[in-house]
């Protein structure tokens, strides 16, 4: 049974959570404010937290930020605002995903289902254990990324957006394929997510539009060079 805890202050969403994810078989621990969220993170090992940004005692991004600081368990952020700034700014803080209000109970189950198979250990993969693409090298074995001998600090998610473009380098990869192959079915219309994501991969990189990954205009993404791949 996966332990869901929801950090919200609406006692109706409360509710509305605690009987619809329940129904779907998980075990769901409530509370109101930033600080329980915190304290219960700590002391009842959630699997996933469910994170309200408009909390009464603290700003939900300094409270996903210190979620951050003690543990990887996943987190989808809620939010009654649907603005792009939002969004990076969660994804930047280390959010799993974002869901606007209001939503429906299949998709915010879709998309805790989504963030647990991302976290989840991944199999044995029998195919090549780096990548290398110009001076960008990828280890697929230890999620670690070095550009030009120096190494980057990635998120998950954003390991995995990069290493799709590597696998597929000097290939046009439409925004759906890439959609499909990082967050999973249900995700091919949330152009948004992988534009907040290109942008913190190119601020990483320490480039621009003409970089390294080039904007395919009204199609998607290409990593620019050729991949060769190390055993």
């Amino acid at each position: 049974m996966t332990r869901v805890l929801v950090i919200d202050d609406d006692p109706s969403l409360q509710k509305a959570l605690r009987l619809g994810l329940t129904a779907h078989g998980h075990d769901v621990i409530s509370v109101v404010t930033g600080g329980q969220g915190l304290s219960r993170t700590a002391t009842d090992a959630p699997d996933v937290v469910v994170l309200d940004l408009g909390l009464p005692d603290l700003d939900g991004l300094a409270v996903l930020h210190a979620i951050r600081q003690m543990s990887d368990l996943p987190v989808i952020v809620l939010s009654a605002t649907d603005t792009e700034d939002r969004k990076v700014a969660a994804l930047d803080g280390g959010a799993d995903d974002y869901v606007t209000k209001p939503f429906g109970m299949a998709e915010l189950e879709a998309r805790i289902r989504t963030a647990l198979r991302h976290r989840a250990p991944e199999p044995t993969d029998p195919g090549p254990r780096r990548l290398r693409v110009g001076d960008l090298e990828l280890d697929l074995a230890h999620h670690q990324v070095r550009l030009r001998d120096a190494e980057l600090q990635l998120t998950a998610r954003e390991f995995d957006v990069l290493s799709f473009l590597a696998r597929n380098a000097g290939r046009t990869c439409t925004r759906q394929m890439i959609l499909k192959a990082v967050w999973g079915e249900g995700y091919d219309r949330e152009a948004g997510y992988l534009h907040a994501y290109i942008h913190r991969l190119r601020q990483k990189l320490g480039e621009g539009e003409g970089g390294l990954i080039r904007t395919v205009p009204g199609i998607g993404y290409v990593l620019n060079g050729e991949s060769r791949a190390d055993t």
